[in-house]
Protein backbone atom coordinates (compact mmCIF):
# COMPACT_ATOMS: atom_id res chain seq x y z
CA UNK A 1 0.00 0.00 0.00
CA UNK A 2 1.18 3.47 -0.45
CA UNK A 3 0.60 6.47 1.36
CA UNK A 4 -2.23 7.68 -0.29
CA UNK A 5 -4.22 4.29 0.01
CA UNK A 6 -2.90 4.22 3.94
CA UNK A 7 -4.71 7.52 4.37
CA UNK A 8 -7.68 6.52 2.55
CA UNK A 9 -7.81 3.25 5.06
CA UNK A 10 -7.59 5.58 8.36
CA UNK A 11 -10.28 7.98 6.50
CA UNK A 12 -12.60 5.14 5.78
CA UNK A 13 -12.15 3.18 9.45
CA UNK A 14 -11.25 6.39 11.07
CA UNK A 15 -13.65 4.90 14.59
CA UNK A 16 -11.19 1.62 14.63
CA UNK A 17 -8.16 3.83 15.97
CA UNK A 18 -10.16 5.86 17.78
CA UNK A 19 -12.06 3.18 19.25
CA UNK A 20 -8.77 1.31 20.47
CA UNK A 21 -7.56 4.82 21.79
CA UNK A 22 -10.56 4.75 24.19
CA UNK A 23 -10.05 1.30 25.33
CA UNK A 24 -6.76 1.73 25.62
CA UNK A 25 -6.85 4.58 27.78
CA UNK A 26 -9.87 3.43 29.46
CA UNK A 27 -7.36 -0.03 30.41
CA UNK A 28 -4.19 2.05 31.24
CA UNK A 29 -6.33 4.36 33.61
CA UNK A 30 -8.25 1.28 35.51
CA UNK A 31 -4.59 -0.27 35.85
CA UNK A 32 -3.03 2.57 37.29
CA UNK A 33 -5.70 3.41 40.31
CA UNK A 34 -5.43 -0.38 41.00
CA UNK A 35 -1.83 -0.30 41.82
CA UNK A 36 -0.76 0.49 44.90
CA UNK A 37 0.65 4.07 45.81
CA UNK A 38 4.53 4.12 46.62
CA UNK A 39 6.12 7.05 47.16
CA UNK A 40 10.03 7.91 46.72
CA UNK A 41 12.17 9.40 48.87
CA UNK A 42 15.90 11.04 47.63
CA UNK A 43 19.21 11.35 49.24
CA UNK A 44 23.18 11.59 46.87
CA UNK A 45 26.14 10.47 48.32
CA UNK A 46 29.68 12.94 47.29
CA UNK A 47 32.79 10.29 46.90
CA UNK A 48 36.05 12.07 47.51
CA UNK A 49 39.67 11.40 48.05
CA UNK A 50 41.30 12.72 51.64
CA UNK A 51 45.04 12.53 50.59
CA UNK A 52 45.40 15.53 48.11
CA UNK A 53 48.20 17.26 49.72
CA UNK A 54 49.89 18.57 46.27
CA UNK A 55 48.16 18.15 43.03
CA UNK A 56 49.65 15.03 41.66
CA UNK A 57 47.70 13.76 45.28
CA UNK A 58 44.84 15.31 44.16
CA UNK A 59 44.45 14.25 40.33
CA UNK A 60 45.17 10.71 41.65
CA UNK A 61 42.33 10.77 44.50
CA UNK A 62 39.67 11.89 42.07
CA UNK A 63 40.93 9.19 39.47
CA UNK A 64 40.43 6.80 42.94
CA UNK A 65 37.01 8.07 43.62
CA UNK A 66 35.48 7.22 39.92
CA UNK A 67 37.01 4.19 40.13
CA UNK A 68 35.23 3.78 43.37
CA UNK A 69 32.07 4.97 42.78
CA UNK A 70 30.65 2.40 40.45
CA UNK A 71 31.08 -0.23 43.35
CA UNK A 72 29.97 1.72 45.60
CA UNK A 73 26.69 2.39 43.79
CA UNK A 74 26.21 -1.35 43.98
CA UNK A 75 27.15 -1.60 47.82
CA UNK A 76 24.60 0.55 48.89
CA UNK A 77 21.67 -1.75 47.92
CA UNK A 78 23.62 -4.80 49.16
CA UNK A 79 22.69 -6.92 52.16
CA UNK A 80 25.11 -5.70 54.81
CA UNK A 81 24.05 -2.08 54.45
CA UNK A 82 20.37 -3.65 54.75
CA UNK A 83 21.27 -5.46 57.80
CA UNK A 84 22.92 -2.13 59.40
CA UNK A 85 19.68 -0.68 58.41
CA UNK A 86 17.34 -3.03 59.99
CA UNK A 87 19.51 -3.09 63.45
CA UNK A 88 19.28 0.77 63.68
CA UNK A 89 15.17 1.17 63.04
CA UNK A 90 14.24 -2.17 64.38
CA UNK A 91 12.16 -5.25 63.74
CA UNK A 92 9.68 -4.13 61.84
CA UNK A 93 12.02 -4.29 58.59
CA UNK A 94 13.61 -7.12 56.99
CA UNK A 95 17.01 -6.99 55.49
CA UNK A 96 16.05 -8.24 52.33
CA UNK A 97 12.49 -5.83 52.35
CA UNK A 98 15.18 -2.85 52.62
CA UNK A 99 17.49 -4.09 49.68
CA UNK A 100 14.18 -3.80 47.69
CA UNK A 101 13.77 -0.63 48.68
CA UNK A 102 16.72 0.70 47.60
CA UNK A 103 18.13 2.15 44.27
CA UNK A 104 21.62 3.47 43.19
CA UNK A 105 22.77 4.74 40.65
CA UNK A 106 25.89 6.19 39.56
CA UNK A 107 26.26 9.57 37.81
CA UNK A 108 28.68 8.78 34.67
CA UNK A 109 32.22 10.53 34.44
CA UNK A 110 31.04 11.96 38.03
CA UNK A 111 31.65 10.96 41.61
CA UNK A 112 28.11 11.41 42.77
CA UNK A 113 25.71 8.34 43.76
CA UNK A 114 21.83 9.10 43.55
CA UNK A 115 19.65 6.74 45.54
CA UNK A 116 16.32 6.43 45.59
CA UNK A 117 13.98 5.01 48.45
CA UNK A 118 10.26 3.50 47.62
CA UNK A 119 7.88 2.18 49.58
CA UNK A 120 4.05 2.28 49.68
CA UNK A 121 4.72 4.06 53.46
CA UNK A 122 6.37 8.17 52.78
CA UNK A 123 7.74 7.66 56.52
CA UNK A 124 9.40 4.71 55.83
CA UNK A 125 10.69 5.48 52.68
CA UNK A 126 11.99 8.34 54.62
CA UNK A 127 13.27 6.56 57.78
CA UNK A 128 15.36 4.08 55.45
CA UNK A 129 16.85 7.02 52.98
CA UNK A 130 17.84 9.11 56.72
CA UNK A 131 19.26 5.36 58.29
CA UNK A 132 20.95 4.66 54.85
CA UNK A 133 22.66 8.35 55.32
CA UNK A 134 23.92 7.34 58.64
CA UNK A 135 25.03 3.41 57.84
CA UNK A 136 26.50 3.81 54.20
CA UNK A 137 29.42 6.47 54.83
CA UNK A 138 30.48 4.61 58.11
CA UNK A 139 30.25 0.88 55.98
CA UNK A 140 32.02 2.76 53.65
CA UNK A 141 35.10 3.76 56.27
CA UNK A 142 35.64 -0.18 57.49
CA UNK A 143 36.12 -1.21 54.16
CA UNK A 144 38.29 1.57 52.96
CA UNK A 145 40.54 1.88 55.97
CA UNK A 146 43.96 0.28 56.17
CA UNK A 147 44.82 -2.61 58.77
CA UNK A 148 47.90 -0.52 59.99
CA UNK A 149 45.38 1.97 61.43
CA UNK A 150 45.63 4.70 59.07
CA UNK A 151 42.60 6.90 57.96
CA UNK A 152 40.97 5.59 54.78
CA UNK A 153 41.74 7.39 51.69
CA UNK A 154 37.66 7.94 50.97
CA UNK A 155 35.01 9.79 52.53
CA UNK A 156 31.23 9.50 51.53
CA UNK A 157 29.75 12.77 52.42
CA UNK A 158 25.50 13.32 52.52
CA UNK A 159 25.18 15.97 49.79
CA UNK A 160 20.93 15.73 50.15
CA UNK A 161 19.24 14.91 52.88
CA UNK A 162 15.62 12.94 52.38
CA UNK A 163 12.57 14.38 53.16
CA UNK A 164 9.02 12.82 53.83
CA UNK A 165 7.16 12.62 49.96
CA UNK A 166 4.21 14.38 49.89
CA UNK A 167 3.20 13.22 46.18
CA UNK A 168 2.94 9.05 44.88
CA UNK A 169 6.16 8.52 43.05
CA UNK A 170 4.22 5.76 41.38
CA UNK A 171 1.61 5.30 39.55
CA UNK A 172 1.39 8.51 37.43
CA UNK A 173 -1.90 8.08 36.15
CA UNK A 174 -1.45 10.99 33.86
CA UNK A 175 1.57 9.27 31.63
CA UNK A 176 -0.26 6.29 32.08
CA UNK A 177 -3.27 7.34 30.42
CA UNK A 178 -1.63 9.04 27.61
CA UNK A 179 0.31 6.42 26.89
CA UNK A 180 -2.54 3.66 26.62
CA UNK A 181 -4.77 6.01 24.42
CA UNK A 182 -1.46 6.33 22.64
CA UNK A 183 -0.83 2.55 22.44
CA UNK A 184 -4.43 2.36 21.51
CA UNK A 185 -4.27 4.78 18.44
CA UNK A 186 -1.42 3.30 16.91
CA UNK A 187 -2.90 -0.46 17.63
CA UNK A 188 -6.06 0.77 15.70
CA UNK A 189 -4.38 2.47 12.89
CA UNK A 190 -2.63 -0.55 12.37
CA UNK A 191 -5.84 -2.78 12.66
CA UNK A 192 -7.36 0.15 10.19
CA UNK A 193 -4.59 -0.53 7.66
CA UNK A 194 -4.62 -4.17 7.68
CA UNK A 195 -8.27 -4.70 7.23
CA UNK A 196 -8.32 -2.12 4.34
CA UNK A 197 -5.02 -4.35 3.01
CA UNK A 198 -6.80 -7.61 3.34
CA UNK A 199 -10.56 -5.80 2.23
CA UNK A 200 -11.60 -7.80 -1.63
CA UNK A 201 -13.90 -4.51 -2.52
CA UNK A 202 -13.32 -2.26 -4.90
CA UNK A 203 -12.66 1.08 -3.35
CA UNK A 204 -10.81 2.89 -5.46
CA UNK A 205 -11.28 4.66 -8.97
CA UNK A 206 -7.84 3.31 -10.77
CA UNK A 207 -8.25 -0.10 -9.10
CA UNK A 208 -11.99 -0.14 -10.76
CA UNK A 209 -10.93 1.19 -13.92
CA UNK A 210 -8.06 -1.60 -14.57
CA UNK A 211 -10.26 -4.30 -13.05
CA UNK A 212 -12.95 -3.29 -15.88
CA UNK A 213 -10.74 -2.10 -18.44
CA UNK A 214 -12.35 1.17 -18.54
CA UNK A 215 -12.54 4.56 -17.18
CA UNK A 216 -14.38 5.67 -14.21
CA UNK A 217 -16.67 8.50 -15.51
CA UNK A 218 -18.59 8.87 -12.59
CA UNK A 219 -18.18 8.77 -9.20
CA UNK A 220 -21.26 9.63 -7.24
CA UNK A 221 -21.29 10.11 -2.79
CA UNK A 222 -23.79 8.68 -0.79
CA UNK A 223 -26.65 10.73 -0.02
CA UNK A 224 -29.17 10.33 2.67
CA UNK A 225 -31.78 12.03 0.95
CA UNK A 226 -31.38 9.97 -2.20
CA UNK A 227 -31.72 7.01 -0.73
CA UNK A 228 -35.02 7.84 0.38
CA UNK A 229 -36.41 9.61 -3.14
CA UNK A 230 -34.00 8.19 -5.15
CA UNK A 231 -33.92 10.62 -7.68
CA UNK A 232 -32.07 14.68 -7.46
CA UNK A 233 -34.46 17.62 -7.27
CA UNK A 234 -33.98 19.79 -10.78
CA UNK A 235 -31.67 22.81 -10.28
CA UNK A 236 -30.72 21.61 -7.21
CA UNK A 237 -27.35 22.48 -5.65
CA UNK A 238 -26.46 19.37 -3.45
CA UNK A 239 -22.80 17.40 -3.77
CA UNK A 240 -24.52 14.77 -5.99
CA UNK A 241 -26.88 16.31 -8.06
CA UNK A 242 -23.44 17.80 -9.13
CA UNK A 243 -21.62 14.18 -9.22
CA UNK A 244 -24.76 12.64 -11.90
CA UNK A 245 -24.08 16.29 -14.12
CA UNK A 246 -20.69 15.48 -13.96
CA UNK A 247 -21.65 12.10 -15.32
CA UNK A 248 -23.58 13.54 -17.79
CA UNK A 249 -20.78 15.46 -19.02
CA UNK A 250 -18.00 12.96 -18.73
CA UNK A 251 -20.79 10.39 -20.88
CA UNK A 252 -21.28 13.22 -23.66
CA UNK A 253 -17.81 13.54 -24.15
CA UNK A 254 -16.83 9.87 -24.30
CA UNK A 255 -16.58 9.10 -28.15
CA UNK A 256 -17.22 13.40 -29.77
CA UNK A 257 -16.98 11.77 -33.22
CA UNK A 258 -19.32 9.01 -32.67
CA UNK A 259 -21.13 9.50 -29.15
CA UNK A 260 -22.89 6.72 -27.80
CA UNK A 261 -26.98 7.19 -28.01
CA UNK A 262 -28.62 3.36 -26.71
CA UNK A 263 -26.73 2.65 -23.38
CA UNK A 264 -27.08 -0.31 -21.06
CA UNK A 265 -26.58 0.68 -17.71
CA UNK A 266 -26.06 -2.79 -15.42
CA UNK A 267 -24.11 -3.64 -12.28
CA UNK A 268 -22.55 -7.33 -11.45
CA UNK A 269 -24.84 -7.85 -8.81
CA UNK A 270 -28.33 -6.23 -7.54
CA UNK A 271 -27.98 -2.99 -4.92
CA UNK A 272 -25.20 -1.64 -6.40
CA UNK A 273 -27.32 1.79 -7.51
CA UNK A 274 -27.52 0.77 -11.26
CA UNK A 275 -31.20 1.92 -11.23
CA UNK A 276 -30.39 5.26 -9.31
CA UNK A 277 -27.94 6.05 -11.68
CA UNK A 278 -30.59 5.21 -14.87
CA UNK A 279 -33.05 7.39 -13.24
CA UNK A 280 -31.01 10.35 -11.98
CA UNK A 281 -28.74 10.41 -15.69
CA UNK A 282 -31.61 10.73 -17.07
CA UNK A 283 -33.03 13.49 -15.18
CA UNK A 284 -29.54 15.03 -15.94
CA UNK A 285 -29.89 14.72 -19.22
CA UNK A 286 -33.10 15.62 -19.83
CA UNK A 287 -32.13 19.43 -17.80
CA UNK A 288 -29.61 19.86 -20.58
CA UNK A 289 -31.93 19.61 -23.46
CA UNK A 290 -31.60 16.25 -24.49
CA UNK A 291 -34.47 14.12 -25.67
CA UNK A 292 -33.83 10.71 -23.24
CA UNK A 293 -36.18 7.33 -22.99
CA UNK A 294 -35.41 4.88 -20.29
CA UNK A 295 -36.16 1.33 -20.73
CA UNK A 296 -37.14 -0.51 -17.98
CA UNK A 297 -35.32 -3.79 -18.92
CA UNK A 298 -34.97 -5.33 -15.77
CA UNK A 299 -38.53 -7.17 -16.16
CA UNK A 300 -37.55 -9.88 -12.83
CA UNK A 301 -37.20 -6.69 -10.47
CA UNK A 302 -38.37 -3.43 -11.99
CA UNK A 303 -37.83 -0.56 -10.38
CA UNK A 304 -37.70 2.36 -12.47
CA UNK A 305 -41.79 3.27 -12.77
CA UNK A 306 -41.79 3.02 -8.61
CA UNK A 307 -38.55 5.25 -8.28
CA UNK A 308 -40.18 8.01 -10.40
CA UNK A 309 -43.83 7.56 -9.32
CA UNK A 310 -45.38 5.92 -12.45
CA UNK A 311 -47.61 3.27 -13.65
CA UNK A 312 -45.92 -0.26 -14.18
CA UNK A 313 -48.74 -2.43 -15.48
CA UNK A 314 -48.02 -2.48 -19.25
CA UNK A 315 -44.63 -2.07 -21.35
CA UNK A 316 -41.95 -3.62 -22.66
CA UNK A 317 -42.73 -7.24 -22.42
CA UNK A 318 -45.90 -6.14 -24.18
CA UNK A 319 -44.33 -4.61 -27.08
CA UNK A 320 -42.01 -7.71 -27.38
CA UNK A 321 -44.92 -10.21 -26.83
CA UNK A 322 -46.26 -8.31 -29.95
CA UNK A 323 -49.44 -7.52 -27.38
CA UNK A 324 -49.09 -3.43 -27.77
CA UNK A 325 -47.40 -0.95 -29.41
CA UNK A 326 -45.00 1.23 -28.41
CA UNK A 327 -47.08 4.36 -28.34
CA UNK A 328 -49.62 2.48 -26.23
CA UNK A 329 -47.14 1.87 -23.44
CA UNK A 330 -44.64 5.20 -23.88
CA UNK A 331 -44.89 7.53 -20.77
CA UNK A 332 -43.64 10.65 -20.30
CA UNK A 333 -42.46 12.13 -16.84
CA UNK A 334 -43.46 15.80 -16.10
CA UNK A 335 -42.32 18.72 -17.99
CA UNK A 336 -39.20 17.53 -19.12
CA UNK A 337 -38.18 15.74 -22.30
CA UNK A 338 -37.57 12.28 -20.79
CA UNK A 339 -40.30 9.22 -21.67
CA UNK A 340 -39.99 6.12 -19.63
CA UNK A 341 -41.18 2.31 -20.76
CA UNK A 342 -42.06 0.20 -17.58
CA UNK A 343 -41.14 -3.54 -18.23
CA UNK A 344 -44.58 -4.95 -18.14
CA UNK A 345 -45.80 -8.40 -17.00
CA UNK A 346 -42.66 -10.57 -15.85
CA UNK A 347 -42.35 -13.16 -18.59
CA UNK A 348 -41.45 -16.95 -17.88
CA UNK A 349 -38.14 -16.58 -21.04
CA UNK A 350 -37.02 -12.45 -20.22
CA UNK A 351 -33.48 -13.49 -21.40
CA UNK A 352 -34.99 -14.97 -24.64
CA UNK A 353 -37.59 -11.47 -24.97
CA UNK A 354 -34.45 -9.47 -24.11
CA UNK A 355 -32.19 -10.66 -27.02
CA UNK A 356 -34.80 -11.12 -29.81
CA UNK A 357 -35.24 -9.42 -32.84
CA UNK A 358 -37.69 -7.67 -31.42
CA UNK A 359 -36.05 -5.83 -28.65
CA UNK A 360 -33.02 -4.73 -31.28
CA UNK A 361 -36.06 -3.40 -33.75
CA UNK A 362 -37.35 -1.51 -31.06
CA UNK A 363 -34.23 0.09 -29.77
CA UNK A 364 -33.32 1.24 -33.74
CA UNK A 365 -37.05 3.37 -33.49
CA UNK A 366 -36.16 4.71 -30.14
CA UNK A 367 -32.37 5.30 -31.47
CA UNK A 368 -34.43 7.64 -34.34
CA UNK A 369 -36.46 9.57 -31.61
CA UNK A 370 -33.99 10.27 -28.93
CA UNK A 371 -30.53 11.55 -28.41
CA UNK A 372 -30.21 9.08 -25.58
CA UNK A 373 -31.51 5.73 -24.66
CA UNK A 374 -31.00 4.52 -21.14
CA UNK A 375 -31.56 0.89 -20.66
CA UNK A 376 -31.83 -0.16 -17.34
CA UNK A 377 -30.56 -4.09 -17.74
CA UNK A 378 -30.72 -6.86 -15.05
CA UNK A 379 -27.32 -7.39 -13.18
CA UNK A 380 -25.03 -9.54 -14.79
CA UNK A 381 -23.56 -12.39 -12.77
CA UNK A 382 -26.68 -13.90 -10.93
CA UNK A 383 -28.76 -13.90 -14.61
CA UNK A 384 -28.02 -14.13 -18.23
CA UNK A 385 -30.28 -11.65 -19.29
CA UNK A 386 -28.25 -8.66 -19.88
CA UNK A 387 -25.66 -10.98 -21.93
CA UNK A 388 -27.64 -11.13 -25.04
CA UNK A 389 -28.87 -7.78 -24.54
CA UNK A 390 -25.34 -5.91 -24.42
CA UNK A 391 -24.69 -6.53 -27.90
CA UNK A 392 -27.48 -4.46 -29.40
CA UNK A 393 -26.06 -1.35 -27.32
CA UNK A 394 -23.17 0.85 -28.50
CA UNK A 395 -22.01 0.76 -24.95
CA UNK A 396 -22.65 -0.43 -21.32
CA UNK A 397 -21.98 1.30 -18.31
CA UNK A 398 -21.16 -1.11 -14.86
CA UNK A 399 -22.11 0.42 -11.63
CA UNK A 400 -20.57 -0.98 -8.78
CA UNK A 401 -21.11 0.03 -5.37
CA UNK A 402 -17.98 1.37 -3.12
CA UNK A 403 -16.79 -1.07 -0.61
CA UNK A 404 -19.60 -3.39 -1.42
CA UNK A 405 -18.86 -4.84 -4.92
CA UNK A 406 -15.76 -7.27 -5.12
CA UNK A 407 -12.94 -7.29 -7.08
CA UNK A 408 -13.56 -10.62 -8.80
CA UNK A 409 -16.87 -10.15 -9.21
CA UNK A 410 -16.13 -6.61 -11.41
CA UNK A 411 -13.86 -8.70 -13.01
CA UNK A 412 -15.80 -11.61 -14.15
CA UNK A 413 -18.97 -8.65 -15.20
CA UNK A 414 -16.43 -7.11 -17.56
CA UNK A 415 -15.42 -10.42 -19.11
CA UNK A 416 -18.96 -11.64 -19.56
CA UNK A 417 -19.23 -7.99 -21.52
CA UNK A 418 -16.14 -8.54 -23.78
CA UNK A 419 -17.14 -12.16 -24.01
CA UNK A 420 -20.71 -11.34 -26.50
CA UNK A 421 -18.15 -8.22 -28.17
CA UNK A 422 -20.18 -5.54 -26.13
CA UNK A 423 -18.30 -2.49 -25.30
CA UNK A 424 -17.76 -1.08 -22.20
CA UNK A 425 -18.31 2.76 -22.15
CA UNK A 426 -17.42 3.50 -18.08
CA UNK A 427 -17.24 2.45 -15.45
CA UNK A 428 -19.73 3.97 -11.80
CA UNK A 429 -18.45 3.91 -8.76
CA UNK A 430 -21.71 4.16 -6.42
CA UNK A 431 -22.51 5.27 -2.65
CA UNK A 432 -19.08 6.37 -1.85
CA UNK A 433 -18.65 7.90 1.38
CA UNK A 434 -18.41 11.44 1.86
CA UNK A 435 -15.22 10.78 3.86
CA UNK A 436 -13.71 8.89 1.47
CA UNK A 437 -14.67 11.14 -1.07
CA UNK A 438 -10.89 13.14 -1.38
CA UNK A 439 -9.34 10.25 -1.89
CA UNK A 440 -11.47 8.73 -4.45
CA UNK A 441 -11.69 11.92 -6.21
CA UNK A 442 -7.76 11.84 -6.76
CA UNK A 443 -7.93 8.31 -8.69
CA UNK A 444 -10.81 9.40 -10.36
CA UNK A 445 -9.27 12.81 -12.12
CA UNK A 446 -10.94 15.18 -10.66
CA UNK A 447 -12.48 16.48 -7.24
CA UNK A 448 -14.11 19.84 -6.23
CA UNK A 449 -15.16 21.47 -2.67
CA UNK A 450 -18.78 22.91 -3.90
CA UNK A 451 -21.69 22.09 -6.08
CA UNK A 452 -22.84 24.73 -8.83
CA UNK A 453 -27.04 25.22 -9.56
CA UNK A 454 -27.94 22.76 -12.46
CA UNK A 455 -27.21 24.69 -15.75
CA UNK A 456 -29.57 25.53 -17.91
CA UNK A 457 -30.60 23.52 -21.16
CA UNK A 458 -27.89 23.85 -23.90
CA UNK A 459 -29.27 26.74 -26.40
CA UNK A 460 -28.22 25.01 -29.38
CA UNK A 461 -29.87 21.63 -28.66
CA UNK A 462 -32.75 23.29 -27.40
CA UNK A 463 -33.50 25.43 -31.21
CA UNK A 464 -32.37 22.14 -32.53
CA UNK A 465 -35.37 20.55 -30.99
CA UNK A 466 -37.60 23.22 -31.68
CA UNK A 467 -36.76 23.26 -35.46
CA UNK A 468 -36.89 19.87 -35.33
CA UNK A 469 -40.25 19.83 -34.38
CA UNK A 470 -41.67 22.13 -36.90
CA UNK A 471 -39.78 20.21 -39.79
CA UNK A 472 -42.16 17.66 -38.35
Amino acid sequence: MDFRQVLAALRVRWWLPVLAAIIGGAAALAASLAQTPLYTAYTQFFVAATQSTNPLDALQGSQFSLERVTSYAQLVAGEEVATRIVDRLGDDFSAGEVSEMISATAQTETVLIDVTVTDASPQRAQQVAAALDEEFPAFVAELETPEDGDPSPVKVTVTDRPEVPSVPSSPNTTRDLLLGMLAGLLLGAALAIVRSWMDRTVTEADEASELAGAPVIGVILRDDQLDKQHTIERGGASRVAEDYRQLRTNLQFLNVDDPPKVIMVTSALPSEGKTTTVVNLGLALADAGRTVTIVEADVRRPKVTRYLGMVGGTGLTNILAGTADLDDVIQRYGERDLNVIASGPTPPNPGELLSSSHMLSLLEELRGKNDFVLVDAPPLLPVADSTGLAVYMDGVLLSLRYGSTRREQLQQAAARLEGVGAKTLGVILNIVPPKVEQAVAYGYGYGYSYATAAPKPEPSAVAGRKRGRRRA
